[in-house]
């Protein structure tokens, strides 16, 4: 008994036990803050298919290996949530040099989108295409999304997603068409003119509120006729023209009437 009280006496006991906690602390750290799995695991012929659409699509301004040139930003490190919204909304390959890239009908199906993806993401690390858990509107709240939309998204998109206008040509796109996915890497890796929203800003459920506050704009006008969305511009020129014309009518009416 004494000696084994002496062994746990030894004076590398505190050391051990403390490398002991550190390993047990990280252990327990990463597997609360991991991501969860998001896109496909990529195979090997998806990344040789991607890289032949790369070369053939996509490398003139881009570089043969994504470095980019005069032309085109390098991809390395983008990601493949930025390839995948980038295509699959038809922004990219780009119809012609322009102020920026316009949404038009994808050049890729969805195979060849993720085959892209799966390239670019090879060549380093970037945000992931994300699971349909992570996009799905069901999951999130739309008051939440609401405030965080109105608060980040709102003076660029218009309150309910509508779209407006910003400088030098450019122009912060309506959301209508955009999916839940695309929203997410929209938010994550921040297209154009657009900032980066990463997890610090806003997290995977407050992106989830986003999604849901855009995907409830697109069922009904609550408030009768929609004038366009576009908020108190429409609104005011109805007022002027529709409001304050009646009164007008209505008074000249009323004079002719009393002479």
């Amino acid at each position: 008994m004494k000696a084994l009280a002496a062994s746990r006496r030894h004076r590398l006991a505190p050391v051990i036990l403390l490398l002991l906690a550190l390993i047990l602390t990280g252990v327990a750290y990463s597997a609360v803050t991991s991501e969860p799995a998001t896109a496909q695991t990529a195979s090997q012929e998806e990344i040789e298919e991607g890289e032949a659409l790369f070369r053939s699509n996509c490398s003139t301004c881009h570089g043969l290996n994504a470095q980019g040139t005069d032309l085109a930003p390098s991809l390395v490190g983008v990601g493949a949530a930025s390839v995948h919204f980038q295509v699959s909304t038809g922004r990219m390959p780009m119809a012609n040099n322009s102020p920026q890239a316009e949404r038009k009908d994808p050049m890729m199906d969805e195979e060849q989108t993720y085959a892209l993806a799966a390239y670019v993401a090879a060549l380093g690390p970037g945000p992931a295409i994300p699971s349909a858990q992570q996009v799905n509107p069901e999951e999130g709240n739309a008051a939440s999304g609401m405030e965080l939309f109105r608060a980040n998204c709102s003076m660029c998109h218009n309150a309910v997603g509508a779209g407006g206008a910003l400088t030098e040509g450019k122009v912060a796109p309506p959301l209508d068409e955009a999916t839940p996915t695309q929203i997410w890497e929209a938010l994550r890796t921040g297209p154009q003119s657009m900032p980066v929203f990463n997890e610090a800003a806003i997290t995977d459920q407050g992106a989830r509120d986003v999604i849901a506050y855009v995907m409830e704009q697109r069922e009904v006008d609550p408030g009768g006729i929609s004038l366009g969305n576009l908020g108190p511009v429409s609104e005011g020129f109805w007022v002027w023209i529709v409001g304050i014309g009646g009164l007008i009518g209505l008074a000249v009416w009323i004079g002719a009437r009393s002479s």
